[in-house]
């Protein structure tokens, strides 16, 4: 039998028939009262929701870490205190004024450069040396007539002025003696006014680094010339003086200004003897640059 719910009325029972012969209704059967319908449950009033539990420590693995709002949002974004970023009230005013921390920095850094690399173009550092329209006439080679006493009568020179550099070339045949048909040796001489750009740089490379370009070179920096000098000699004689060549070379920077005095010589050149030995030759060309570089600074 099955239990009926609440919520149902009760069903009236159906009346037992009275038996054949009896003259007496039956009795009455007593009737169900139907059962009153329940009440309507209130509906729960939503409360606030509870706080999420924390989020366990994440276990040591080389997985992604767990999805997590940072605990600082300014971690790698802006700190506190600094201006809003542009859009907001008071941009325009913000703009100028970044602007012109911009220049004061600006205007430091540049005063710093100058301050550490040296003058500008337009201030360059030429030591006192004055640009040769004749650099000939300013070469004394004096120590060099000891070996070579006939002096050349037509030396050859050019010259080359413009708002970026002045250069001077001077080139002499050297002779021991006026009866030689051609050349012992040769001098030429170079002195180059660098007027809008520092050449210190480019000359310590190439001078003091120029036996990378020919091995039978050897480099010696020597002092008592300028900011640097640097003595570069060759000898492929072998010491025998019957064949090869030999060459003096004294580079000199002297702030902005750059000069090369150059001597050189073949032994077949010579047609009784052999060339002087490097040693001397570089004592000499050492004694005729520090004259004739005082004539480069004269008027």
């Amino acid at each position: 039998m099955q239990d009926r719910p609440e919520d149902v009325p009760a069903q009236p029972q159906a009346q037992t028939p009275p038996p054949p012969g009896s003259t007496s209704p039956p009795a009455p059967q007593p009737q169900a009262h139907p059962q009153p319908l329940p009440s309507p449950r209130p509906e729960p009033v939503p409360g606030p929701a509870p706080a999420p539990a924390p989020a366990p420590a994440p276990a040591t693995s080389y997985g992604p870490p767990p999805v997590h709002p940072p605990a600082q949002q300014y971690a790698y974004g802006q700190p506190p205190g600094f201006p809003s970023p542009p859009g907001g009230k008071g941009t325009a005013g913000r703009a100028v004024l970044w602007a012109a921390v911009g220049a004061v920095a600006a205007s430091v850094l540049w005063a710093g450069g100058v301050l550490l690399l040296g003058p500008l173009g337009d201030n360059p550092d030429l030591a006192g040396y004055r640009a040769k329209a004749n650099l000939c006439s300013a070469v004394d080679y004096t120590a060099l007539r000891t070996e070579y006493a006939e002096e050349d009568s037509s030396p050859t020179h050019n010259s080359l002025k413009h708002k970026a550099i002045d250069q001077s070339y001077c080139s002499i045949s050297l002779k021991t003696s006026s009866s030689s048909s051609y050349s012992d040796a040769y001098l030429s001489v170079e002195m180059d006014l660098h007027k809008t750009t520092d050449p210190s740089a480019e000359f310590t490379a190439v001078w003091s680094e120029y036996g990378q370009r020919y091995e039978d070179y050897e480099v010696e920096e020597v002092s008592g010339f300028g900011d640097e000098a640097y003595l570069v000699t060759e000898d492929t004689t072998s010491g025998t003086g019957t064949s090869g060549s030999r060459a003096v070379i004294l580079a000199v920077r002297d702030g902005w200004m750059t000069y090369q005095m150059s001597w050189s010589a073949y032994t077949s050149s010579y047609e009784t003897t052999t060339p002087p030995e490097i040693g001397e030759v570089s004592r000499w060309v050492k004694s005729d640059t520090r004259s004739t570089l005082e004539n480069l600074r004269s008027d």
